[in-house]
């Protein structure tokens, strides 16, 4: 009898613990009409009109920001893009089976890349600034991360669009994933004829937005949206079979291309992981290395100098490569005296491996100098108020007859910790009383602007 009380009262606490997290963690709590939602999306699909010309001003900022490697306007530039709306909707269109906004969102998208492409285009055709900074570089490639980041960050703006108080959330989406920086990335591409940048920035786009959508549609559909209802079933099956398609056609390949990058991703890392580890040689430096990532065969490339690497040595090297789960990986090592190496290229591995370093010495450096320059900046400082305080001083205390005052580190010992104290020394032709000694200390305070101050009286 007593066993199955203690049952009960357990399975009455699992019950509770269930409903507990089932409360936290309801999506329906505080949710949106579903139709208000619907409409919600639908209205930031359109792209004409004041829409249109924000997302040329948006792109022209966001160019700007690229070409000057300032990550603040580019932020900016994504807090002002409408990007979101059409992307979003193209996932809403596809979980309630609405193929009429699945068109006007894809048109609209469409128009609103074109238009982003070509805006970018027409402003590094012109821009004096040429090169590609690291923030532009950075849009050319993606990794298993702007997968993650386009998948929860979508997740996290359909959530927040279908709530009654809207919050901020979306225009962080579009911050995190990203959407207009690689468009205009793709832009440069074109405007520079890197084909290389044009399509790999792309790619990053269309990942970022099929995963946006994805996420959109898996919300919509667990939280049972309202399908679109038509009076003839010909025509909604119709539509069902088409939006099943659009789906798979999106998805399926979506998955492919993200499985690459993540098996790109752990590739270079263990290529990195074997360079670091087994490329170190007690009189030969790796000067340059490239990775060249494939499916089907991969390469490593590494320039050396110095003491040259026997045949011997490379072969245990490229043996080694499967320990570092590096299969199919084939190791090319180019040195000064190769056959076929070209020495012009070589040298300027090595003037480059010499600048990257002398600019990391020169960088610490300037950093130091900066430092002396600032402390001394504040001791000349101090030392000039010393005397005007001392002065100041001498007003209130007539019997003042030398005055110091300096910063200096005390060391607390009972917590082993260390501060900043103000201290000062002020010598009196007659002693202070106990009154006169409390004024001056407040006023130093005061003067000095500081929480504490030790007073040295003489």
């Amino acid at each position: 009898m007593e066993k199955a009380k203690k049952s009960v009262r357990l399975r009455n606490r699992i019950f509770q613990f269930l409903l507990f997290f089932k409360e936290r963690f309801d999506l329906h709590e505080g949710k949106e009409d579903e139709l208000e939602t619907i409409d919600y999306i639908k209205k930031n699909v359109e792209f004409k009109g004041a829409n249109l010309w924000i997302l040329i001003f948006a792109i022209f900022v966001a160019s700007v920001g690229l070409n000057v490697n300032s990550t603040a306007v580019i932020i900016g530039a994504m807090l002002i893009s409408p990007l979101m709306g059409p992307i979003m909707g193209i996932g809403m269109a596809a979980g309630i089976n609405d193929f009429e906004l699945l068109k006007t969102s894809l048109k609209n998208l469409g128009i609103a890349v074109l238009i982003s492409i070509l805006t970018s285009t027409i402003y590094f055709s012109f821009t004096p600034l040429n090169d590609a900074q690291s923030e532009l570089l950075a849009r050319t490639e993606p990794s298993i991360w702007d997968v993650l980041i386009a998948l929860f960050g979508g997740l996290a703006g359909i959530v927040a669009g279908s709530r009654k108080e809207k919050s901020n959330a979306i225009p962080g989406v579009a911050i995190a994933t990203a959407l207009m920086p690689p468009l205009c990335t793709a832009g440069y591409g074109l405007a520079t004829g890197n084909l290389y940048y044009f399509f790999g920035a792309f790619y990053l786009f269309f990942i970022n937005s099929v995963f946006i959508s994805l996420s959109t549609y898996l919300i919509v559909r667990f939280m049972n949206y309202p399908k679109k209802e038509f009076m003839d079933r010909k025509r909604e099956k119709t539509v069902r079979n088409y939006i099943t398609i659009f789906t798979l056609l999106t998805i399926i390949p979506s998955v492919y291309l993200a499985y690459n990058i993540v098996t790109r991703t752990f590739w270079e890392k263990s290529a990195n992981e074997f360079l670091k580890t087994e490329m170190d040689f007690p009189r030969t430096q790796v000067i340059a290395s490239n990775l060249n990532y494939d499916a089907d065969s991969s390469g490593i490339e590494v320039s050396l100098i110095g003491e040259r690497i026997d045949e011997e040595q490379i072969a245990i090297l490229q043996r080694k490569l499967d320990a570092f789960k590096l299969k199919k990986t084939h190791l090319k090592i180019k040195q000064s005296g190769d056959t076929g190496t070209d020495m012009n290229v070589l040298r300027s591995d090595i003037l480059k491996d010499l600048y990257e370093r002398n600019e990391v010495l020169i960088q610490n450096k300037d950093r130091r100098i900066a430092l002396l320059e600032r402390e001394i900046a504040e001791y000349d400082q101090t030392s000039r108020q010393v005397m005007n305080i001392a002065r100041e001083a001498k007003i209130n205390h007539k019997n003042l007859e030398s005055f110091s005052i300096n910063r200096t580190i005390v060391a607390q010992l009972s917590d082993q910790k260390q501060d900043t104290l103000l201290m000062a020394y002020a010598k009196f032709k007659v002693r202070p009383n106990r009154e006169e000694t409390q004024r001056l200390t407040q006023w130093l305070k005061l003067r000095t602007n500081s929480d504490s101050v030790a007073v040295i009286i003489n």
